[in-house]
């Protein structure tokens, strides 16, 4: 059983060599624990300090591609290295490694494929008040989207075994964790939340620049997600919608009408009309996206099966990534 421990990584000098520290080396039910640094392309010395830190293999960017790249560079990197787990931890040693075990007990003994580590929210003296509230807010709309018990959505500290790993697709740049839960709940992957502790704070948030633009672009993502993975239910949603409301509008129009009251109210019958024509152009829509969307789940089992034949358990001590 082969662990590979994952760290993405932009510019991380200062910090990586504090988390990688803390790794551990040697896992009861693991026969070989490895780590891998995904540079990110920094523009520091990250590179020269993971090298100097004994860590096993690094996947490089040339250029910067954004956190949501570093982790699936991650997952393709550890999975042609052989890895039967992932471990994906951050460089600004958040987590306590020392719960690493305790993440990934649960797909040791078969009971999960995904496990997110779930941390005390409320306890971390650095989150703000608004920043909790945010977090327990997004969690909670994350598993409803996802139909997932993940308590901690955003949280970085996870484990997937080999099967959960190719299955991963991201099509966001900003970030994996809330899409990558959500895909794992609509593919139906077994997941499971283990409590984790988390370290003293090393440096400020990067993902969490403003608050404002952290909830635009997490809606986004949760949206753009819902309507890749449930386009039916979305368009004809809206459809619905739009279609009930011109309904109603017109029946108001046609009661006044034949009460004789219906001059002046010629608005009512256009906005009626835009509004049910709208609803059935979405109706339409829905069913055309059900179909493309049957479509990708067909090229997501070929990508899938591609995956298994291509990984081949192979070790290397860097891959470049264009």
């Amino acid at each position: 059983m082969k662990l590979i421990i994952q760290i993405p990584c932009y510019n991380e000098a200062e910090t990586l060599s504090v988390a990688l520290a803390e790794l551990p080396r040697e896992i009861p039910g693991i026969d070989k624990v490895e780590i891998l640094v995904i540079d990110d392309g920094s523009s520091d010395s990250t590179v020269e300090v993971a090298k100097a830190n004994g860590v096993d293999h690094i996947a490089r960017h040339h250029t910067n591609l954004g956190l949501a790249q570093a982790f699936m560079t991650g997952l393709h990197t550890a999975l042609s290295l052989g890895a039967d787990i992932i471990v994906n931890t951050d460089a600004d040693n958040q987590y306590c490694a020392a719960d690493i075990p305790a993440l990934i007990a649960p797909i040791l003994e078969g009971k999960a494929q995904y496990v997110i580590g779930t941390r005390p929210i409320a306890g971390i003296e650095h989150f703000s008040p608004v920043k909790k509230l945010l977090q327990k807010l997004g969690s909670s709309v994350v598993r409803q989207i996802s139909g997932t018990c993940v308590e901690d959505a955003p949280s970085g500290f996870r484990a997937l075994n080999r099967d959960a790993a190719m299955r991963m697709n991201v099509f966001n740049r900003y970030t994996y964790t809330l899409e990558t839960i959500i895909q794992a709940g609509y593919k139906n992957l077994n997941i499971a939340c283990v409590p984790v502790r988390v370290n003293a704070d090393l440096r400020p948030s990067r993902l969490v620049k403003s608050i404002p633009r952290y909830i635009s672009r997490s809606l986004f993502t949760m949206i753009r997600i819902f309507v890749v993975y449930r386009p039916f239910k979305f368009f004809f949603s809206l459809g619905t919608v739009s279609f009930l409301a011109g309904f109603l509008i017109g029946c108001r129009f046609l009661i006044r009408y034949l009460a004789g009251n219906g001059q002046g109210m010629m608005q009512s019958l256009i906005l009626a009309a835009v509004l049910m024509l709208t609803g059935a152009v979405l109706g339409m829509l829905a069913f055309m996206a059900d179909l493309l969307s049957v479509n990708r789940q067909l090229l997501e089992d070929i990508q899938y099966r591609q995956r298994k034949a291509s990984y081949k358990k192979e070790d290397s001590i860097e891959r470049k990534i264009q």
